[in-house]
């Protein structure tokens, strides 16, 4: 009788260090589905708003509040799709030159990459919450809520962002190349 044992898959200790570095801890992991369920509710409802917007005006019909919550959803859509994209590492890169670098530059490039864009989300964290403290008087026009929740998607974005960089820029130190860190779905 032949033996149905199944090969043994034996990991190096450097594989499992690498499999236990790229992967996220929970607690991000059920951060990242957050955002992504967020963006999928949003997305419905613009659909829904717009639809029904659409069929409004088919009938000479106009519901202002309607324009106005779809402009707001629209921001918080984009900047919760910025921080859906900045999970993945989908955000647009042209890497020509970096893949030309031996391995050690390369880390070295991708964390001054990395660097630089967490110095940018600063500046949009900490300029965006000015605006958002300065603007809780005014109110939207037809939904008459205060203006602050149209401008919250800026820092709270900037700041979700910040997270997902920070677990890619620990990978990185940590050498854990780009296509261990975001595989090819």
């Amino acid at each position: 009788m032949a033996s149905t044992d199944s090969p043994v898959n034996i990991v190096t200790p450097s594989e499992a260090l690498t499999q236990w570095r790229t992967r996220q801890p929970v607690w991000l992991r059920g951060l990242g589905a957050s955002v992504d369920f967020s963006v999928i509710v949003i997305g419905a409802t613009l659909i829904g708003l717009i639809f029904l917007n659409v069929v409004l005006h088919a009938f000479a019909r106009d519901l202002a509040w309607l324009t106005e919550l779809g402009e707001l959803l629209m921001v918080w859509v984009t900047f919760l799709g910025g921080v859906s994209a900045a999970q993945r590492g989908a955000h647009m890169c042209i890497t020509e030159f970096l893949d030309k670098l031996p391995t050690e530059r390369r880390r070295w490039a991708d964390l001054s990459i990395l660097l630089l864009c967490a110095a940018l989300l600063v500046l949009m964290l900490v300029y965006g919450l000015r605006v958002v403290n300065s603007s809780w008087g005014s109110t939207l026009t037809t939904l008459e809520w205060p203006i602050a929740w149209q401008y919250m998607p800026l820092p709270l974005g900037a700041a979700l962002m910040l997270v997902f960089l920070a677990w890619d820029a620990w990978q990185v130190w940590h050498g854990v190349p780009r296509e261990q860190r975001y595989p090819a779905d």
